[in-house]
Order: C-alpha cells, then structure tokens, then sequence
C-alpha cells in the first residue's frame, strides 16, 4: 500500500506506515475502496423507508423525478436529514438517561460503587430545576434531580418545554422556539415523533419535515445538558488540569489500557481501580505499572476530570492498536469502529466490549452494570494485565509524539478564572473585553473527525486565524481531541498564534490564576455531549446584557462533521441562533428547497444558520464576518 498523508496528525501517519508493513487495512484503506462514493447517497436523493424502492431522483432531470409513492426530491433529502438528526438526538440521550438512572439507582442504595464527586454542583443544579435543599438529606436532593430529569423523558403535556430547556435558556430564546413550535416537551416522543412522520405515506412537506427535525435537535441539547450537569455531579465539574496528548502518551512499560467511546459510568471507575491495582501490574513486569489512556469522548472525559492523558480522537483510534504497545482497548458506546477486533488480531490487544447494546464480533465481552462496576473494572483490568503477559516486545513502536495539553474549562471554571479578575462581577471582564475589541467574539469547535478531510488540519487551519483575529476559541469533543493533540492546548501556543487583544485577557487571567504565562490558545470545555457547557457560558452572557443568543457575537464551528451527533449539534446550534459553519458538504444538495431553507430560510425564523464551506481559509473569513455583523448590531 501507497499512502499519502491523509491526516495532519504525525503521531497517525508514522502508524500508517506501520499498518502497510503489517498488511492491516485502516479506516483511510477503506475510504479509498468506497471511491467513487455513491452519487446519488451523496446528493441525499437516495430513498431507502420502504422495501418498494430503494428509489433514487435524477439530480439532472432526465430521469425519474419521483419516487416510486410520489415523494419529491425536496421531501426525500428533507426526511434523510431529519432521521439523522433523530438519530443524533437519541444516542446523546440516551447517555443521558443513563447517567439520571444511575443517579436515581444512587440515591436508592443500588448503586454501590458511586458517590457524590461534587455536591457543590448537585445543589445548584437543584437550584436552577428548582428543587428544595434546605434542611434535606443529601441523597433526597439527588433523588429529587434524577426524577425531575427523568421526567423530561416521560412528560406528556405537548405545550411544556422540557425541564432542562427550560432551566437553561434565555427567556426570549425559549418564547420563539416555543412560538415556532420546536420547543422539545419530551425527549423520546419528539424522537419517535420524527421516526412516525418520516414513515411511508407520512408527512411530505419539506419544511414542516425540517422543523420537525429541529424539535429532534432540541431533544437532543436537553438530553446532553443533563448528561453533562448530572456527570459532573458523580464524577466532578472539571477544572483546569495540565496532562498531554497524541500517540506518544503510551508507555512501553507499563500495561496499557484504552478507553474509547462516550460514556463515563465505567471509564471513571477503571480510573479509580487502577489505583488501586498498580502493585498486580508490577509484579506482572510493567515496570511502570498501569496506564490509563484516553480515545475520542470517552479519553476527553477523564482527561478533564483525571488528567488521564489523550492518545487520539476518533478517525485515528486504530493507530493507537497499531502502536503493538496497547494491552487492552475496553470500549461503551458510540464513535466506536467495528474493525478494532480485525486490527487487534495482528497483535496482542484485547478488546473487550461492556455494553450491552454495543457488542462487536470477535471482541470480549464483559458485562457493566452500575450496581457491580468495580468488579467489572477490576476484570477488565486483569484482563489487561494478563495481554501484557502476551505482548511481544519487538512489535513495539510507539510514535514519539506528544503534546502538553491545559485541559478542563467547564463553565463553573471559567467563570472562576474571570472571578480572579473581578470576584463581585465575574462576567465584567469578559463583557468589557468584548466591547472594547481585545476580544471579537467567541468560536466554539465541535464535531468529528472525517476522511473527507485531512484529518484535523481545517480545524487547526481555522483556529489559528480566528485566533489571530482576537476570537475566543472554545472546544469540545474530537475538536478539542485534536487541539490537545497538536499543541494547541498550551500558553506557548497563545504567545504564538493569538492575536495582541486576545493575548492580553488571556495573558491577565492566566498571572491571576497563578500560571505566570497566558491561558491556552484553545480552552478544553470536555467532550462532544459537553457543548452544553459553551452554550451555559453563552447564556449567562446574553443574559448578563439582556439580548438574546442570536445577537452575541458567538459563532460554532465542525470542521469535520461526520456523524448524526454532529448533524443534531449543529442543528440546535442554528436553532439557538448561533451561525454555525461544517466544512463536510451535507447530503442535502439535492433539494434546492432544503439548502435554502437551512442556510437562508431559518436565518429568519430562528437567527441561526449553516454555513458551508471545505474550504478552512474562506471558511474562517465567513465565520469573522458573521461575528462582525453580530458586533455591528450591538453597535461594537
């Protein structure tokens, strides 16, 4: 095999060259066998909902102009679209109502092996759903937020917002989603909502599709939110922490073991028992005992709470199997390849599945469950153990690359760094840099990982010119992944790229924290179900001024959007007002209708809207000028 760099990663790219050696195929093997991709798939014209098709759209008119039941193009990208962003909604969601169950299961004494990490966060969390916490036990208050939570699963009163959106939106954001009839009251009957309406025969107007989709999404940002809020409730509300990133993070002498996917409950306490297993693993020849690393969203959720360093993001999970020094790869839920097993077989690896709604074939499995969580960590890890036993010393080559990474800035953390600033009046510094241009506005970086793209080179591309610009740089899930992996998670990264304005605020925050040297260039807020987190930040600032989000000159951006996550991100992001721009080109060009109704038509209803554009240079001047139209009308 002949490979050409098809990431910006070097860490990826020396693993590349070993999997040519070794005769593996990689994800980027597999993208180039798919060429030329389908056409049709492509354009979004491609209908399979029923088993009379699957019927296509001639993009060029000359042939069918209809599917086989009479639904238009316009209908047929319109229900594509939507199914994704249900899709999206339910997988974050369902994260969600996991960890509100094991809360609950908690609270009832079910739940053995967890505790409260952050009872500081539990009671305002209870404050903002307002529950009661005065002269109450503890574990009343939690019961209390994991029902409340819950409910948002279960309320069927269809003219209610949902708990969590109601908790954590501005007042006139909620009035229009609301008025426009896309404020999500339940987060599984909006879901199965856009399942019914996109079934055969069902509904065939490409806008009413389409805003459907948009509630879809709305479920999808209160399903994430409690994700978030309640995680940081069992497991801690990060803060800043310095660890480091990319390929060269793991050791050779030690047993290794990666965490890959998107769900905490079990990650967490690996962590934990791998503390206390140090001993078995030294006695088993790991010189340097156990070591925790992290992939995709799984790896940014103990990286911002444990420090756990980050061995890679989602595109290159493989590379890290490749490294011949990975003992163990123990993975939940989502993001997740199937072709770890057929990569692992080449080596010594175990992979070991834990869900019960993910296995794959040629992958162990062992069970999870919250009320025996120890004892499964404790089996993975000697699993692990034993695969060191079995690792071959002369198959180790482990890129040496790595990056120091400052990682961990929940909201509750950033706001305590500009407290440094002003303890009365956090948000003042924040505000008056804004106004006076030392900072123009604020970028959030979300989204996947793509092989479309070079991996991780349009984010960093972006970034660093925003940053020029005096852009506040936000991230979250592969996004973040990749910043921590090139370095761009650092005070020398802030002294290199950002501009003079910029640099000062985070030049003035960083001395008052005690650091003697800037913030990094990129603020590290978690992983991709995090993105809450900015949009808290966004709030309290559009509250603090009295406008809503549509008017703060704060824009998103997913260089690599991929997955249904990503489209019902991306979705809520518009819905919530904030222009939002992916560099991958959706599969919706095939309906003139849906393009202009997502970049131009929703601008109107919702002050959001998609950008597009592959392009990272231009790509970033359209993000700057939609933060300078959102300067001039605040009159900045």
């Amino acid at each position: 095999m002949t490979y050409h760099t098809p990431s910006s990663d070097p860490g990826a790219n020396a693993m590349l060259q070993r999997a040519s050696e070794c005769g593996v195929d990689t994800v980027w093997d597999r993208y180039q066998a798919q060429q030329p991709q389908c056409g049709f798939g492509s354009l979004g014209l491609c209908c399979r909902n029923c088993w009379k098709g699957p019927c296509r759209i001639d993009p060029f008119g000359d042939g069918p102009r209809y599917g086989i039941c009479g639904a238009d193009r316009d209908t047929i990208v319109a229900r594509q679209l939507v199914r994704m962003m249900a899709a999206g909604g339910a997988a974050h969601s369902e994260h969600g109502r996991h960890i509100a169950l094991t809360l609950l299961e908690m609270a009832d004494g079910k739940a053995p092996d967890y505790q409260i990490r952050d009872e500081a966060k539990l009671m305002a969390v209870a404050a903002k759903l307002g529950i009661p916490t005065t002269d109450r036990a503890v574990m009343d208050v939690v019961r209390d937020v994991a029902r409340i939570s819950l409910e948002d699963f279960q309320n069927q009163d269809a003219d209610t917002g949902a708990h969590w959106l109601q908790a954590t939106l501005t007042q006139r954001r909620l009035k229009r989603l609301h008025d426009v009839g896309v404020l999500a009251h339940n987060i599984d009957a909006t879901i199965a909502g856009v399942l019914a309406r996109t079934h055969v025969g069902c509904d065939a107007d490409a806008t009413n599709v389409v805003l459907g989709g948009v509630r879809a999404a709305m479920a999808d940002y209160d399903g994430m939110t409690l994700a978030t809020e309640l995680s940081d409730i069992l497991f801690g509300t990060p803060k800043p922490v310095v660890t480091a990133a990319n390929l060269g993070v793991i050791k050779p002498s030690a047993v290794n073991i990666a965490v890959n996917g998107h769900n905490p409950l079990l990650s967490d306490v690996v962590c934990d028992i791998a503390l206390e297993m140090q001993d078995e693993a030294r006695a088993a020849g790991a010189k340097d005992g156990i070591n925790i690393v992290g992939i995709c969203c799984t790896g940014n959720e103990v990286m911002v709470r444990h420090g756990i360093p980050l061995a890679t993001n989602y595109l290159s999970q493989e590379m890290a199997v490749l490294t011949g020094a990975l003992d163990a790869m123990v993975v939940d839920v989502q993001c997740i390849m199937p072709s770890l097993p057929r990569v692992a077989a080449c080596f010594h690896t175990q992979v070991i599945t834990t869900m019960a709604e993910n296995k794959i074939p040629g992958a162990v499995h062992v069970p999870f469950t919250t009320e025996h969580a120890k004892d499964a960590a404790r089996k993975i890890i000697r699993m692990a153990i034993g695969a060191f036993g079995r690792r071959d010393p002369k198959a180790v080559r482990i890129p040496d690359v790595k990056h120091t990474a400052i990682v961990g800035f929940s909201a509750e953390a950033i706001v305590g760094a500009l407290s440094l600033l002003d303890a009365d009046d956090p948000l003042k510094p924040l505000i008056d840099n804004v106004v006076n241009g030392n900072i123009k506005g604020v970028c959030l970086f979300a989204g996947c990982n793509n092989t479309q793209s070079t991996q991780d080179q349009s984010f960093q591309v972006i970034a660093k010119k925003l940053a020029a610009q005096n852009v506040l740089l936000l991230a979250t899930g592969c996004g973040a992944a990749c910043f921590a992996k090139h370095g761009l998670m650092t005070s020398e990264a802030t002294e290199k790229y950002a501009g003079p304005g910029l640099k000062a605020v985070l030049t003035a925050i960083g001395k008052a924290a005690g650091l003697g040297a800037p913030l990094p260039l990129v603020l590290h807020m978690g992983s991709c179900v995090d993105n809450s987190r900015a949009v808290a930040v966004a709030v309290a600032l559009a509250n603090k001024l009295g406008v809503d989000l549509s008017e703060l000159p704060v824009v998103a951006c997913a260089p690599e959007a991929m997955s249904e996550k990503a489209v019902a991100i991306g979705t809520w992001s518009v819905a919530l007002g904030l222009p939002t721009l992916i560099g991958t080109v959706p599969q919706i060009t095939g309906s003139k209708a849906v393009v202009d109704l997502v970049t131009e038509g929703v601008k109107e209803v919702f002050g959001g809207y998609f950008l597009v554009d592959p392009n990272p240079e231009t790509a970033a001047d359209k993000l700057l000028a939609a933060i300078e139209e959102r300067r001039a009308g605040l009159g900045l």
